[in-house]
């Protein structure tokens, strides 16, 4: 009897998440934000096809360590609905998102660089 409860604990020991993404805990952070337009550039960096009207960021790779992955939704504090982090930045950028403005040059060039708060 001894070995089935410590067997059966154990199995549930191994149903608790470890990672906090994992357990659904939601991170914040305040980032720095520009726009960038597709102008030829189609292909985002893990190869998803960009096409105007897609709600996708790019991030920058040390945000990839922070569980800002490809495929994550991401809320931007301040605009509508949620992204997806379908694209990465040159190493060069830190604590950095780039928001995907399709065609959308002016709206881009409006935007500029801010900090923005957001949630994932």
């Amino acid at each position: 009897m001894k070995h089935v409860v410590f067997l059966a604990l154990l199995g549930l020991s191994l149903l608790v998440p470890v990672n906090n993404a994992i357990a659904g805990k939601q991170r914040t952070m305040t980032v720095t934000a520009t726009a960038y337009n597709s102008m030829g550039k189609n292909i985002a960096a893990w190869g998803t096809k960009l096409k105007p009207g897609m709600k996708a960021i790019a991030v920058s790779r040390d945000l990839l360590k922070k569980g800002l992955r490809n495929g994550t939704k991401v809320k931007i504090v301040g605009l509508p609905g949620k992204y997806t982090v379908l694209d990465k930045m040159h190493k060069k950028w830190k604590r950095r998102i780039d928001i995907f403005m399709g065609n959308n040059v002016k709206g881009a060039k409006r935007w500029g660089k801010r900090k923005v708060k957001i949630r994932w």
